[in-house]
């Protein structure tokens, strides 16, 4: 019997990784409507005739600060398991690594590895990360609680779970633990297995932007060129249309009065457009419109493909009462915006910075102001388009973007530049030196530019699907899914196969 909607069901996949202004909110909603969907629909979770039951959450007591002993607070992380398929206590155990955004029971349900599970016996086990979905520590969000979200500190929840489900499931002390994790959760896998080789196994990193930057302009680079990719439905003519499209809200901003008014309602933007700082609001949400066109291409749930897109762009040229490319990206925001349930595209900057500092959890959305914080103190990500050649508008410029961190928490431009630096010193940016790590990328998803797409070495794997988007490889298998995606997919399983046997070698002379 298949189940219904689950409004309950958080993202598995990275929602988006952009910093949290009206661009970043609208990518993390249209992953987090991807995910639902795929889960609430025939390719989610379903109840088979012989009543398997879904997963209930878990809590697992944490220590706030776990690189002070001495600090005695904790808070509770939220965790599922799906035990159904582990056949003895020595079977492998694959950890499902929650990213920034909320975990569900599907984490251990659906997609991988939960898909590969029954192959080997394996424990499934799904853990969300600190203060994100409902794993907030109860004093909520305010900059000196956040001190302790970063991705050091998730790691370190990873090794105390690691260490604590041992015992709680009596899991045997040779059975080897594989971390599975998509986008920045991605990253956590890979970097789980760099920093702790003796508790993980080995990990499969799909998507992962190990590579911290702060003006990330490559972004627009990746999505220029699958605007074009005849592959997925674009052109060279879908690329100039798109330009044009952007060129035409850009005089209309300028002219002002009724055309600017016109604008405004045409678009979803909903506050003033009087200001430079509401304008780039817009344009920055238009382009994470077109990025997630690219970003999601062909998955399940998306509103709009690429191809969809580039028709919706030259649409009916020869109706000249406005220009094709504006109206084919008007109608685009209405596909998108009706589609998420929204009315809004973008919201005025300052709307912006009163949403994004709100410290009660029940009201922050759906993980934005914890997101900014973790680019402003570890990663940017901040996406631009001020290089020639980029289709889209120049706003917003990396300025106004480092600027939200400094109106939201106080940190300095500088300070952010420093922590990008910190960061890829702390684990080796596109060299990280992991072995058994199996990094999975697909070659129109704009992330993959900062993950890592070529075998490091015999032990240091990756795959580069062509024509696949963001985490594809992660999703629900479907009849449609391209013969590269397949062979991916049968390459993601030999490369465990082989780790596997290898660690049943290491079982049989005595441990791992």
């Amino acid at each position: 019997m298949a189940i219904g909607p689950v409004p309950w069901l958080g993202p598995l996949l990275m929602i988006s990784l952009w910093g949290s202004s009206a661009p970043a909110s609208l990518l993390r909603r249209l992953g987090e409507h991807i995910q639902r969907f795929q889960e609430s629909s025939g390719l989610g979770l379903s109840l088979d005739q012989g009543g398997v039951a879904l997963p209930k959450e878990r809590w697992l007591d944490q220590p706030l600060d776990p690189f002070n002993a001495s600090d005695r607070r904790s808070f509770l992380q939220r965790y599922w398991v799906n035990d159904q398929h582990w056949t003895s206590q020595d079977g492998p155990v694959f950890l499902h690594l929650g990213g920034e955004g909320s975990l569900g029971p599907g984490s251990v349900m659906r997609g991988h590895p939960a898909t590969l599970a029954p192959v080997w016996g394996a424990l499934v086990i799904g853990l969300e990360h600190r203060f994100y979905g409902l794993s907030i520590p109860a004093e909520g969000l305010d900059v000196a609680q956040l001190r302790f979200l970063s991705s050091r500190h998730a790691l370190a929840d990873v090794v105390s779970a690691r260490l604590a489900l041992s015992r709680l499931f009596n899991v045997s002390f040779s059975s080897p633990w594989l971390c599975f994790g998509g986008s920045y959760a991605g990253s956590l896998a890979a970097w789980a297995r760099l920093k702790f080789p003796h508790l993980i196994f080995a990990s499969v990193a799909s998507s992962a932007p190990v590579r911290a930057i702060l003006d990330f302009s490559e972004y627009n680079d990746v999505v220029s060129r699958s605007l074009m990719n005849t592959a997925i439905g674009g052109s060279p003519e879908c690329r100039a249309a798109a330009s044009a499209a952007f060129a035409e809200v850009e005089r209309r901003l300028r002219a002002g009065g009724s055309a600017q008014a016109a604008l405004r309602a045409e678009l979803g933007a909903c506050g003033s457009l009087g200001r430079a700082a509401d304008q780039a609001e817009l344009l920055g949400a238009l382009q994470a419109l077109v990025g997630g066109a690219v970003q999601y291409d062909g998955q399940a749930g998306a509103p709009l493909s690429v191809r969809q897109l580039c028709g919706l762009l030259l649409g009916d040229r020869d109706n000249c009462s406005r220009p094709a490319p504006y109206r084919g990206l008007r109608r685009a925001v209405q596909v998108v915006t009706h589609s998420l349930g929204q009315k809004c595209l973008s919201f005025s900057r300052a709307e912006t910075v009163a949403q994004l500092k709100v410290t009660e959890p029940q009201v922050a959305g759906v993980g934005d102001r914890q997101w900014l914080y973790q680019t402003c103190t570890e990663f940017g990500y901040y996406v631009t388009c001020e290089v020639p050649g980029c289709p889209f508008s120049q706003l917003p410029a990396l300025p106004s973007k480092l600027e939200l961190c400094e109106q939201v928490f106080g940190f300095s431009a500088s300070s952010i530049a420093q922590a990008v630096s910190q960061t890829n010193s702390y684990y080796g940016g596109q060299t990280p030196g992991a072995t058994q790590v199996l990094f999975v990328n697909g070659d129109i998803d704009p992330w993959h530019v900062l993950s890592i797409t070529q075998p490091l070495g015999p032990s240091e794997s990756a795959l580069l699907i062509p024509s696949a988007s963001h985490c594809l490889d992660m999703a629900p298998e479907r009849p449609s899914d391209s013969p590269s995606l397949r062979l991916a997919r049968q390459n993601i399983f030999q490369q465990l196969q082989t780790w596997l046997g290898l660690a049943k070698k290491s079982q049989v002379r005595g441990g791992v």
